[in-house]
């Protein structure tokens, strides 16, 4: 199938030749942006409510903690806050301007979408310094004034879903990244050096400070089901309740430097609902031996099980290696998603059917 590519920005439709990628396009252009993608045949924008909640909470992170991040190398050096340009007086403004240029943009990438692919879509909130030093100061209201928004959207064949989906194989090869609460678009510069360690057929890197816990993926979050260590346990006597009563899922918390994902937070409400065991703890390479399942999340695979794991016998030094030059260990899971992994997979499919945001054809 062929790949179409549109581009909107600030109210301006490029020639689809003209597009870029969007990974080039995120490398030139700083701020906070969010990704998602239509379903059922491009009938509604998956989880679009969210998005766009976290994309406005990921400017406001940008803004207060890293202003750089937001807007780009003109912000100044010796410049540590703008909370000054409180982000509350822009945020009305922000919801109606990004929903303007998502309607504008959707039915012109429709037309040319073929049978079975759907839409990514990508929309990126860049600060404009000049004008925002023009119009903080004198209260004006014209989000479009302060912000550049953009809207990228490309065709996508989403994987196949459930047993027949392939596993993802990762490798642990990094650090985690800084003010990693906000999704900001320095990151697709900042994550290329870990290329080089990323062993072939492995289809996801991973990151962790200390080589044992890991906290997420480069473009996704992780989770483990693994069976509860009694060394945990506070001595009372645990009555089996339901079938899942020995194992839990564990993913790192926000607290630990993990992007609050979108999917992250569905599969939490998930297991809430459900009455499976949840923790938030970053998964311990050193208790590997405890896992039966492993998957990832992020909006565009949604939830994808893992097949294996990759994890350097040292974790020291990696930074200046290639993945020729390191030794690792591989943890290995059964083929096709586990149990529980496959009940989240459907719970989130029902909640994808149920949280759609329905597009506007005509």
């Amino acid at each position: 199938m062929s790949t179409c590519r549109f581009l909107l920005s600030n109210g301006v439709i490029s020639q689809s030749s003209d597009a870029p990628t969007v990974a080039s396009f995120l490398e030139t252009h700083p701020g906070a942006y969010t990704t998602t993608r239509t379903h059922n045949n491009g009938s509604c924008i998956l989880f679009w409510g969210r998005h766009l909640n976290r994309l406005i909470n990921s400017a406001k992170i940008l803004l207060n903690s890293e202003p750089r991040l937001l807007f780009g190398s003109s912000w100044p050096a010796d410049a540590s806050s703008a909370s000054s340009m409180a982000l509350s007086m822009w945020e009305p403004g922000i919801l109606d301007l990004v929903s303007e240029s998502t309607r504008k943009m959707l039915p012109r990438a429709m037309r040319d979408r073929e049978m079975g692919q759907e839409l990514a879509i990508t929309v990126l909130l860049g600060g404009n310094l000049e004008n925002s030093r023009k119009y903080v100061h004198v209260h004006q209201k014209r989000v479009d004034r302060v912000l550049d928004v953009h809207v990228h959207v490309s065709t996508y064949v989403p994987p196949t879903f459930g047993a027949g989906q392939s596993g993802a194989r990762l490798a642990l090869v990094g650090r985690g990244r800084s003010v990693a609460a906000a999704k900001y678009s320095d990151w697709v510069r900042l994550r290329k050096p870990l290329e080089q360690l990323r062993p072939p057929s492995v289809t996801e890197l991973l990151l962790s400070d200390d080589g044992d816990h890991i906290l997420e993926g480069t473009i996704t979050n992780f989770f483990v089901v693994c069976h509860k260590d009694n060394s945990e346990d506070d001595g009372k006597d645990m009555q089996v309740t339901n079938i899942y009563s020995s194992l839990e899922v564990q993913t790192a918390p926000v607290s630990d430097g993990v992007l609050p994902g979108v999917l992250r937070q569905l599969v939490i409400e998930v297991c809430l609902s459900k009455g499976i065991p949840f923790r938030e703890v970053a998964p311990s390479w050193s208790k590997h031996e405890l896992w039966e399942e492993a998957f990832i999340t992020n909006s565009l695979r949604l939830l994808q099980h893992v097949d294996a794991i990759l994890v350097p016998s040292e974790h020291a030094s990696l930074e200046s290696r290639t993945y020729k030059e390191v030794s690792w260990k591989e943890k290995q899971f059964q083929d096709g998603p586990g149990m529980i992994t496959r009940m989240i997979q459907k719970e989130i499919m029902e909640k994808a059917m149920s949280e759609g945001h329905l597009i506007d054809s005509s």
